[in-house]
Parts: C-alpha cells; structure tokens; sequence
C-alpha cells in the first residue's frame, strides 16, 4: 500500500472525518462518502444525549490540527458535549471550513465494494487492481475508484431487534409503529409521545438507562408516565456500572443515578425477561416465553435499545474474515469480547488488528467492533491514525501505540480474568470480591466497583 494515492472513506461521522484529517496529513486524497444528507447524519439523531466523554476524549488530534489553522475556538477540554454541540462545534467546522471541504460528498449511500476487474472468487493479480465503490445520490448509480477503503459507516442504523434470540420478535415488524429504536428524545423532540405513557424499555445498556432515567425525570412532570425496565439478564447491578471508579465521570454518574431510581421503586423492573413475542393494538402487548403460558408487560410504546450490528451487505464481494460471534475483525475479537473481556476497558489497537484479508481494506469505528458495546470515539480516532500510517506505508508508526484509554472501574467475575491485569490485581482469597480496588472499596464501605452483586 506505500503506493497508495486516494483513499474513500465510507461515513462522515467523527471517525470518518478523523480518518479524511489523517489520509490527508499523510499526503494522500481522501474520498469521503456519506449516507446522508448532512455530515454528522447519525449524531444529529442522538443529538440530545451527554456524552459521557469530554471534549479532551472528542476531538481527534489531525483534525484539530487542521481546525487551528481557520481560527477554531476549542471547546474546554473538560466539558462535556451533547451530540448536537459535537456536530456544531467540532464536526461541521472540520467539514466546512478546513481542507476536508472539497472531499466530502454527503447524500452518497454505498451500495457495493469490489476489485476492479475482479470479483470475491479471482486471486491472481488481485492487490494490484483497485476497488470499485459503487453509491447512490439521488441522480442513479456512481461509482469511484480508490486504492484503499476504511469503512467508518457505524451501526447506528442497524439496531439488533427486541427478540432475545437475535431474531426479531414474533410481530414485532406488525408493532413498528409502537417501537423506538436506540435512544428517543423523551425529554425534547419525543416527548408527546411519552408523557403520560406506560413505556417499556428493553436492554441493559447505556441507551438503556439513560433512556429509563429521562422518563423517570418525565414522571416528575408527567405523574401518568411509567416507566417499566425489560432486562433479558437477573442481575440489575450489572447496569449500573462502576460508578465513581470510573474514570469516565460522567459515566459513572449516570450509573449511579440510575441506580438510586431503581432503589426508589420509580423504575418498574422486569429481570429474566427475554422478548419473544409482541402483539399491538391500542396498546401493545409485549411476551417473554410462550404465548399461551409465558410473562406479558403491557405498554403504550416499547424503546429497544439492545445495541447494533454491523451492515455487511455491500462488502459481500471482498474478502472479508470476522469473528462468527460479533462480527468484527478476528484479532480484535479477544479485546472485546463482552463474554470474555473482563474490565471494560480495550487496550489501543490499530491496523494491524483491523486488516482483512483483502488488502487496503479496514474496519473502523463503531463498526469495527461489530455487535460488542462499549465504543469510545477516542478508539477509533487511534484506529484512523494507525490505519492512515499503515496505508502510507509507515509501518513504524502503524505499530506504534499513542493512546491511553479511560477505565470503566467495572469487573467481570464470570469471565475469569487475569487478575494481575484487571483493577489492581487479584483480591485476597478470603474476600468476597474479584480484584484488588473492589476489595479495597469494600473495606471502606462502599459498595464496591460493581464486580459483585
């Protein structure tokens, strides 16, 4: 790839443009394509939402460096951006006032990737040949021709279904006009549509709980508004995070929050409740179990927030290799695993865990990781930096490790962790807990960093 001249980029979202900052500091000419209408297009729908990251964690260092030279006033670092100040402040200046301008083309969904001349069955001659990106923008088919693809495109648009089973749930296409996708607006755009309602929520995330805390804020206002939490798993705790041992303040806060509402009884809580069924009507009946003899929950609306996964429909035709479990590049599978990965924070990685086997072509962002949670933009800003290296042909820096992630202050106990590496190392073995900080908070009092129940 040391040859490599132009290089698309699929998604114009934070790690897509940090990807077009880098291919261009790198001399080379990005070609950004954006599914929507405006750069941004998936923030701009969670554009509500605190980030629990601050500012020093969004703005990725190329692109800074190409936002200084227009006089770009830089957020305080330690402030924390909703999704709509993200766009206003960082993501629309870094596409419309530096370089990026002329690169990017928004209302340009990909249809299909391929080798020119080749398709996914010819291998002779194949890493000469450069790809085909075929897209759509309102005026029929184009197409563009790069010498390498990073596929920043998200998830977001991809949302797992309510059905516990990965499937979507008996009647649930039936019931889409009762059913939220990721994480509505209650408390702004939304909110006629939740005031007064009985709301269940599906899923155990932070979408999840962020969304269960605002329509518990909406009860305060609206005394008619229930909200009732749907959790597929037994063990509530589990979502609440690690609390003030996050490094992420504002994530820990959330948790706990949260926390302090389902103490309170103003969450109804439904634990062991796997989705199979839903039956609308004027209200909607949602089913765990058999229809006959199972559980039933009955709401007005039903918010399903049980995470995303990736669209893989236009790179049938490379050579792609991905875990069969979450559907991302296999040597970053062991990193975040959420059976396996045990303290909720992923070590950097970069190009050489993101490769496929089709040369010049990269996962990236939230789409790298597949169906596993936990995304921070700070990794994918570390990603496009080692795969923009990797693609000039400065392997040294491709290698090279520039980023230090926060810590959730979370352990896993059923995934049998190395202890020596997780949270301070191993408890002692007459504790009741899984590693050394939770051992420590313990003995002070406190509940602990969320590693036992």
């Amino acid at each position: 790839m040391s040859e490599a001249k132009t290089v698309a980029i699929i998604g114009a979202g934070p790690v897509g443009l940090a990807a077009a900052a880098h291919v261009l500091e790198r001399g080379l000419t990005p070609i950004v394509l954006e599914a929507g209408s405006q750069i941004g297009h998936a923030v701009r729908q969670w554009g509500h939402v605190q980030m629990f990251s601050p500012w020093e964690y969004n703005v990725d260092r190329a692109a800074a460096r190409l936002l200084s030279s227009t006089g770009w006033n830089s957020p305080e670092p330690d402030q924390y951006p909703a999704g709509a100040e993200l766009v206003e402040r960082y993501l629309e200046p870094l596409a419309t006032k530096t370089a990026l301008a002329s690169h990017i083309e928004t209302s340009s969904r990909v249809t299909d990737i391929s080798r020119v001349g080749f398709d996914k069955l010819k291998t002779r001659g194949r890493e000469a040949a450069p790809f085909e990106i075929r897209y759509q923008n309102g005026q029929g088919p184009k197409s563009v021709r790069a010498d390498a693809v990073i596929d920043a495109s998200g998830t977001w648009h991809s949302p797992n279904p309510a059905g516990a089973n990965g499937l979507r749930a008996i009647g649930e296409t039936q019931a889409a006009e009762q059913i939220a996708y990721g994480m509505p607006d209650v408390l702004g755009r939304d909110r006629a549509r939740y005031a007064g309602k009985t709301v269940a929520v599906l899923g155990a995330g932070h979408s999840a709980i962020g969304t269960l805390t605002d329509l518990a804020t909406l009860a305060t206002e609206e005394p008619e508004t229930k909200p009732v939490w749907l959790l597929r798993g037994n063990d509530p705790a589990k979502a609440f995070g690690g609390g003030a041992n996050d490094k992420l303040a504002a994530r820990g806060a959330l948790g706990a929050a949260f926390a302090a509402l389902v103490a309170a009884g103003r969450i109804q809580v439904e634990s062991e409740f796997r989705v199979s069924h839903l039956t609308n009507g004027p209200r909607l009946t949602v089913g765990a179990g058999s229809a006959c003899c199972g559980r039933q929950v009955v709401a007005d609306e039903l918010v399903v927030a049980t995470g995303f996964r990736p669209d893989l429909d236009f790179v049938r035709e490379l050579r792609i290799q991905l875990d069969p479990a979450i559907e991302c590049p296999v040597a970053l599978a062991p990193l975040i695993d959420p059976n396996e990965h045990s303290c909720g924070t992923v070590r950097p990685h970069g190009a050489r865990e993101l490769a496929q086997p089709e040369p010049g072509f990269y996962f990236a962002g939230m789409k790298s990781y597949g169906r596993a949670p936990t995304f921070l933009m700070l990794t994918g800003y570390e990603q496009v930096r080692s795969i923009a290296a990797d693609i000039a042909g400065d392997h040294r820096a491709a290698a090279r490790v520039e980023l230090v992630l926060p810590e959730t202050g979370v352990c896993n106990r059923s995934a049998a962790p190395d202890a020596s590496n997780c949270c301070g190392g191993p408890a002692l073995s007459d504790v009741d807990a899984c590693c050394a900080a939770d051992a420590n908070a313990r003995q002070q009092g406190k509940t602990g960093r969320g590693c036992a129940s």
